[in-house]
């Protein structure tokens, strides 16, 4: 993913950044009992594939260096930066806050509080990529209560940030890893049906996608159309919004025409 940026990515900074996290984790393991080195690399993947730059992507490499190793912010702005150093530090600043109201208007606060305190919206960013890995590796968490809290916390805090900063497609992830946690029996009721409408034929994505550009380029409006499946849970959150039984489900696929004007 690294990669994938720009040809003038500075490649020398995130290989230093990566070998210094490589040394700095070095014998620490995850609950997955995976290598902790996984971690940090996972979240400066997918701050990479946000687009973000080079500082940002070292910075996400480094992100837990300060909290839970030997090195200091002193080291980091002397081999990397002060830009890099503040970013960690203010993640680090990040990792320390605990939210425990689970009132709406006090998550709402939460945010704010989230947002005043980052002051740098890349530290957001590696927050939320470093939610989001959270959020893949849920599972291996074996308290149930801690694991509920968890994921809580990512659908009433964390998801809205993301939507708030323009990420949908991290946001969605985070919802659908939340709400495979707190309603797991919904999301599998959800998919059951979503399986069911496919097998029945009512797969209209391709011939609605094809029918929208051909009416588009008739009209002599140049047009790119894109569509995603939607996923369980803003599948099952429209069904609760508008009481619409299963059986009435149809609504499982959006579309997006992008024009000139």
């Amino acid at each position: 993913a690294f990669l994938e940026h720009p040809p003038d990515t500075d490649a020398d900074l995130i290989e230093r950044a990566y070998q210094v996290a490589l040394r700095a984790h070095e014998g620490q393991i995850r609950k997955s009992g995976e290598p902790y080195i996984n971690h940090p690399l996972s979240v400066a993947t997918i701050v990479a594939r946000q687009g973000l730059d080079d500082i940002t992507v070292a910075a996400a490499l480094l992100h837990d260096a300060v909290e839970d190793t030997l090195i200091d912010l002193g080291d980091l702005e002397r081999d990397f930066g002060t830009d890099v150093a503040r970013i960690v530090d203010g993640v680090t600043k990040l990792d320390r806050l605990t939210f425990e109201s689970r009132e709406e208007q006090q998550a709402a606060s939460m945010r704010k509080m989230l947002v005043a305190l980052a002051k740098d919206l890349r530290v957001l960013i590696i927050k939320l990529a470093d939610r989001l890995h959270n959020m893949r590796t849920l599972h291996h968490l074996r308290s149930p209560e801690k694991r509920l809290r968890i994921a809580t916390e990512t659908m009433e805090i964390y998801a809205p940030l993301a939507e708030r900063l323009g990420m949908q497609r991290l946001k969605q992830e985070l919802e659908d890893l939340a709400f495979a946690e707190q309603n797991p029996d919904a999301r599998e009721s959800v998919l059951r049906r979503l399986e069911f409408l496919h097998d029945e034929g009512e797969d209209p994505q391709g011939r609605i996608t094809a029918e929208l550009e051909q009416t588009c380029e008739a009209a002599g409006i140049p047009v790119e159309v894109s569509s995603r499946v939607k996923t369980p849970y803003s599948i099952w959150h429209k069904m609760q919004r508008n009481h619409i039984a299963f059986e009435q489900l149809s609504d499982t696929v959006a579309f997006r025409l992008i024009v000139d004007t």
